[in-house]
């Protein structure tokens, strides 16, 4: 018998590997918050499927997205980004993603990781809701809103509520599978 999964990502492998593997499972390691983030921030304004069919490229181009490196990329570096088809080309959200590697390692300076800093935000707990279709999930909440707010006075781009909520639903800030989707109870 198949398994039931949440709606969104019915009918599409990647879509459903994502959805079985990853999303909503707690990510508390800075790596994988970051490369998160700057995922997050290249979708803004498109579909996730595509941002996840470029992932692997996005991975290559922006050095397994070690955001010590992506601090000191320089016009070279975002010159070639910039020529890259494999990822999504977009000249403010390549800078972005520099000046949110500078940001975030500002975070980690300040409290000690930043999955101590976003964390904090849900008091280390996901939050659990009861959604019975995925439609019914918000786009953003108070929530999204102040962490969007507190990360945009820190200096980060592209972090509208909107992108923070995605983040927070794909990090397991937030757990949103459909109450009868098998992984509700596994994340």
């Amino acid at each position: 018998m198949d398994k039931k999964r949440c709606g969104w990502c019915v009918g599409d492998t990647l879509y459903e590997a994502y959805h079985d593997a990853e999303w909503g499972v707690p990510v508390k390691d800075d790596e994988t918050l970051f490369e998160f983030l700057i995922l997050e921030t290249f979708q803004a304004g498109l579909s996730w499927i595509t941002v996840l069919r470029k992932r692997e490229n996005f991975r290559k181009a922006f050095d397994h997205f070690d955001y010590k490196k992506i601090a000191d990329y320089d016009q070279n570096k975002v010159d070639d980004l910039l020529q890259n088809p494999g990822i999504i080309r977009n000249k403010l959200k390549v800078n972005a993603t520099i000046s949110n590697a500078k940001a975030f390692m500002e975070v980690q300076k300040e409290f000690g990781s930043f999955s101590a800093y976003i964390w904090g935000f849900v008091n280390n707990e996901p939050i659990k809701n009861e959604w019975e279709n995925y439609k019914d999930a918000p786009a953003t909440t108070e929530l999204s809103d102040a962490i969007s707010k507190d990360l945009k006075k820190r200096g980060f781009k592209f972090v509208g509520s909107t992108v923070i909520y995605a983040h927070m639903q794909a990090t397991g800030m937030v757990n949103d599978h459909e109450i009868n989707c098998f992984r509700y109870h596994e994340v």
